[in-house]
């Protein structure tokens, strides 16, 4: 039966279908393997920085790289996925990802190593963009915050399962088997999504390419919906929306408090992610127990990340981040007073990163509440990449600290300040959802 409705009002209102959940299953682990494609230079840091002899201001530099190809890849791949579709840009972003992993494995020196990942944070600054929106208009209605923050919750997922296969690789092995795994992994969802994944119905509906009605049908057979009859009108106002509209008069303002909220946030995170493997070896431990701290803290970070996605089922989205960022700053303050006792270091680098990541998965969920659809991978980006750009500091800035000799305790305390200043932004930005702009 043919029915005149809106596709989108049909996805926000109907039961999910089991293609629906796949697509979501799917993204989760596209974005567990960004988390590990991401870690995977924490993991292999201290062989890198033990085989070419460098300081800790020059692996500070290596760990910012990707972040840096991050920060281009979200706002550049961003605005791609709202002009030419999520699933296309998914598709780019895994090729160029694979490829520039492999090809970290033929670096010899810091320089080479440093060019690669800046690709390989590239294709991942994309894919973030890309898998959230995408997560966001496949989720029904009553799922869609929770939905998204499973995406969210995929990065630590990827942390921690590649971090496991990581330590093992490392007993015997020297730092490149960690980017193999990660090129062998990437390499596996290029046809998992090319066959799996369909293109957004709400970016179909919304910018209304060549067979765009037949298109929408195809998938919402798929999906066990009814099709349509014709494409839901577009207004002119509508016609004329531009990726640009994310510095238009009514979201420049939030575009801005919740880039800095980013920005401030994403520098006490990756704290902990980059340095603790470095931090740990130092204290006299080897590079396989450094990478089992990592594990668990992105053990804590799934917790959080999972635990943070069922409370938006009941509780506000802005008094929950309210709550995880304070506890996210005094928890990394406290991760700073351990001693060299490995599993001291593993149970509060767990609880921290516990607070740090449920941190970062609200801030995704904010991200669909906050952008409309035609702008909302390319706002997303914008916010990810200006974000991931600012934290590029936060390596080299904890690097530079540890050079002047400052205590691990001061290092922590003031790294732990970037979720306080998010909290102080937080007061300032109200949401309003409107998934079917």
């Amino acid at each position: 039966m043919i029915v005149n409705r809106d596709p989108r009002e049909i996805i926000d209102n109907s039961k999910m279908s089991s293609l629906q959940v796949l697509v979501i299953f799917i993204t989760v682990c596209l974005g567990a393997l960004d988390g590990f494609d991401l870690l995977s230079i924490s993991f292999a840091a201290p062989g890198i920085a033990s085989e070419w002899q460098i300081n800790r201001v020059s692996l500070g530099v290596v760990l910012s790289m990707e972040l840096i190809g991050m920060g281009f890849g979200s706002i550049l791949l961003g605005g791609i996925a709202d002009k030419l579709g999520r699933r296309r840009t998914i598709l780019v972003c895994l090729t160029l990802m694979s490829i520039s992993m492999f090809l970290s494995t033929t670096s010899a020196s810091v320089f080479e190593l440093s060019i690669w990942r800046v690709f390989t944070g590239f294709g991942i600054g994309g894919m973030l963009t890309s898998i959230n929106a995408i997560a966001a208009e496949y989720a029904n209605a009553k799922f869609r915050s929770l939905c998204v923050s499973l995406v969210a919750a995929g990065y630590p997922i990827g942390g921690a399962i590649g971090g496991t296969i990581a330590s093992v690789l490392l007993v015997d092995y020297d730092w490149r088997s960690v980017f193999y795994l990660g090129t062998f992994a990437t390499i596996l969802f290029i046809p998992l999504v090319y066959f799996l994944v369909p293109e957004s119905i709400h970016w179909l509906t919304s910018k209304q390419p060549d067979n765009a009605l037949a298109k929408i049908n195809k998938i919402l057979v798929r999906i066990r919906q009814n099709p349509i009859s014709h494409l839901p009108d577009i207004s002119e106002k509508i016609s004329h929306q531009s990726i640009k509209d994310i510095f238009s008069k009514s979201l420049v303002k939030i575009t801005i408090l919740i880039s800095l909220l980013y920005i401030f946030h994403v520098s006490t995170f990756y704290f902990i992610l980059k340095w603790m493997p470095k931090i740990v070896v130092d204290m006299g431990f080897n590079s396989s127990e450094a990478s089992s701290v990592l594990v668990w803290a992105n053990i804590g970070g799934i917790l959080g990340a999972v635990l943070f996605s069922l409370l938006t089922l009941r509780f506000g989205l802005k008094a929950l981040m309210t709550s995880v960022l304070a506890l996210s700053a005094l928890f990394v303050t406290l991760l700073g007073q351990m001693n060299a006792n490995l599993t001291h270091l593993s149970l509060m680098s767990a609880i921290a990163h516990f607070f740090t990541n449920a941190s970062m998965v609200g801030m995704y969920a904010l991200f669909t509440q906050i952008f409309p659809t035609h702008v909302r991978a390319f706002g997303t980006g914008f916010c990810i990449g200006i974000g991931r750009a600012g934290s590029v500091l936060s390596p080299i800035l904890a690097g530079y600290l540890f050079s002047l000799n400052l205590a691990f305790s001061q290092v922590a305390f003031f790294m732990s300040l970037g979720s306080c200043l998010a909290l102080f932004i937080l007061v300032f930005i109200s949401l309003n959802a409107n998934i079917k702009q």
